[in-house]
C-alpha cells in the first residue's frame, strides 16, 4: 500500500466525514501551548525515564507468574489451564478496573493516579510470594491486577497532554518500550531466581524490583501542566465512554489491541510448558532466558513512529501483523533455533501493532482522553485474559499447534478489520471529491 493511502489523517477519515480530530489537534495544541514536552524540550527526557520505570514495574508484576507457569503447576498439582488463571486473574482484573480507575485521574490527577496504583501494586507485589496456596495466589494476583489499573490509561492520557502531537507515537512509543523490558526482565528474573531457590523467591524479587522502579518514577515524572481537574458524574462518564463507543475508529482500534494481544498472551502463556517437555527439555533458568526476546519489542514499539511515518498507520499495522503471522508459523518446528526466531518476529510484530494502535487512540480522541485509553486497555488486557486461558486450553487439547491456530485467527481478526478501515476510508474519500468539485 503506497504511503499516500495509509496516513494519520486518512485514518481518521473512516472514522466520521467531520474533520480529522488528529489535524485538529496539530492545529490548536502547538502555538497555543508552547511548553508542551518534545525532544529537546526541558523536563522530556525525565518525564521518558519515569514513564519508561513506570512501564518496566507494570510489565514485570502483571506478569510474573507467567514464566513460573510450569513450577506453579508441579507445586499446586495444578493443570496448565488452572495456573494460567495466576496470569488471566490479573489482567482481566486490570481490563475490569481501567475504566473507573481512568474516570478517578479525570477528576485526581494523572500523576497522583499513577503515583498511587503503582505504590498498591507494589505493597501487593511483596504480600504474593507468601500465598498459601492457588487459590490465594489468584486472589492477590487479582488484587494487583485491579491496583495497577490506574497506571497504563493514566500515562496515555497524560501524555497525550503534556507531550506535542507530532513527539506523540514516539513518546507512547518508549512507554510500551518499558512495558518490553518489564516483561523480559521479570521472566528472566524469574527464572533463574526460581532455578535456584523456587517460585516464591522468585516473585520476590520481582516485587523488589517494581519497589526501585516506583521510586524512580515517584521522584523523576514532571508535574502536569495542562491536566484540569473534571468532576466525578456518572453520567457525563457514560456519555463520554458511550461516545467513544459509538466512534467507528475507535471501536476498529480496540478490537485490534484485543485480538494482538490474545496472540501474544497466548504464545507467552504457553511457551513455557512448550520448551519444558520434549524435544526440549530445558531448565527453568533457560526457559526465562528465552524472554530475552523482548528486547526485540523495545526496539520495534520505539520504533513504532518512523514505520508511521514512512507506511502510514494501517500501513504499519500490515507490516505488524504479517510479522506476527510469519512468527507463529515459523514456532511450529521441532527445532529451538526455528521457535527462537518465531518469538523473535512474533515479539516484533506484537509490540509495533500495540504501539500503533494504541497511540492512533489517542491522537483519535480530542476529549475524555482517559476514558477512550481506559477502554483500549479494557480490550487489550481482556484480550491478553482470552489469550492466556485459551491458549493453555488449546495447547491441552492440541499441543502447541492448537495454540498456533488460536494465534492465527487473531491474526486474521486485525487483517480482517484493518482491510475493512482501508476500503471505508477509500469509499469515503470517492464519497468528498465530488463534493469538493461541486462546491468549487
Amino acid at each position: 500500500m503506497p504511503p499516500a493511502s495509509t496516513g494519520a489523517s486518512t485514518l481518521t477519515v473512516a472514522a466520521s466525514p467531520q474533520p480529522s480530530p488528529v489535524a485538529a489537534a496539530v492545529a490548536t495544541a502547538d502555538p497555543a501551548t508552547p511548553d508542551r514536552l518534545e525532544p529537546g524540550r526541558p523536563g522530556y527526557h525525565r518525564m521518558s525515564f519515569a514513564l519508561f520505570a513506570a512501564g518496566v514495574a507494570t510489565f514485570a508484576l502483571l506478569y510474573s507468574t507467567q514464566a513460573l507457569l510450569p513450577a506453579v503447576s508441579a507445586s499446586f498439582g495444578a493443570t496448565a489451564g488452572q495456573a494460567s488463571w495466576t496470569v488471566s486473574a490479573a489482567t482481566g482484573a486490570l481490563a475490569l478496573c481501567v475504566l473507573p480507575m481512568s474516570a478517578l485521574s479525570e477528576r485526581f490527577g494523572r500523576r497522583q493516579m499513577m503515583t498511587a496504583s503503582l505504590t498498591v501494586a507494589v505493597l501487593v507485589g511483596l504480600l504474593v510470594p507468601f500465598a498459601p496456596s492457588l487459590g490465594w495466589l489468584i486472589a492477590l494476583r487479582a488484587v494487583q491486577g485491579a491496583a495497577l489499573a490506574g497506571l497504563p490509561a493514566s500515562a496515555m492520557a497524560y501524555l497525550a497532554e503534556e507531550v506535542r502531537p507530532k513527539a506523540l507515537v514516539a513518546a507512547i512509543g518508549l512507554f510500551v518500550a518499558g512495558n518490553s523490558i518489564g516483561g523480559m526482565s521479570g521472566r528472566i528474573l524469574t527464572g533463574w531466581v526460581a532455578q535456584l531457590w523456587g517460585w516464591r523467591a522468585a516473585l520476590g524479587a520481582v516485587g523488589l524490583l517494581a519497589a526501585a522502579c516506583a521510586v524512580v518514577f515517584h521522584f523523576m515524572i514532571p508535574r502536569a501542566r495542562h491536566f484540569t481537574p473534571g468532576s466525578l458524574n456518572p453520567k457525563a462518564l457514560a456519555k463520554t465512554v458511550g461516545g467513544h463507543l459509538a466512534d467507528p475508529l475507535l471501536r476498529r482500534l480496540y478490537a485490534i489491541g484485543a485480538l494482538f494481544m490474545t496472540v501474544f498472551g497466548a504464545v507467552y502463556t504457553v511457551i513455557g510448558y512448550r520448551l519444558v517437555e520434549e524435544p526440549f527439555n530445558l531448565p527453568q533458568g533457560v526457559v526465562g532466558s528465552i524472554f530475552l526476546v523482548y528486547l526485540v519489542g523495545t526496539v520495534s514499539s520505539a520504533a513504532a513512529g518512523r514505520l508511521v511515518a514512512r507506511l502510514g498507520r494501517r500501513g504499519a499495522l500490515y507490516l505488524a501483523v504479517s510479522t506476527t503471522a510469519a512468527g507463529l508459523l515459523l514456532s511450529l518446528a521441532d527445532r529451538l533455533a526455528a521457535v527462537l526466531l518465531g518469538l523473535v518476529l512474533i515479539t516484533a510484530g506484537f509490540f509495533a501493532g500495540h504501539a500503533v494502535a494504541s497511540s492512533s487512540v489517542s491522537r483519535t480522541a480530542t476529549k475524555g482522553r482517559a476514558q477512550a485509553s481506559a477502554l483500549y486497555q479494557s480490550a487489550y488486557y481482556l484480550g491478553s485474559s482470552a489469550g492466556g486461558t485459551l491458549g493453555a486450553v488449546a495447547f491441552h487439547a492440541g499441543g502447541w499447534a492448537g495454540t498456533v491456530s488460536l494465534g492465527l485467527l487473531a491474526v486474521l481478526g486485525v487483517v480482517s478489520i484493518t482491510l475493512y478501515g482501508t476500503r471505508a476510508a477509500r469509499a469515503e474519500r470517492r464519497r468528498l471529491v465530488p463534493v469538493a468539485s461541486i462546491s468549487n
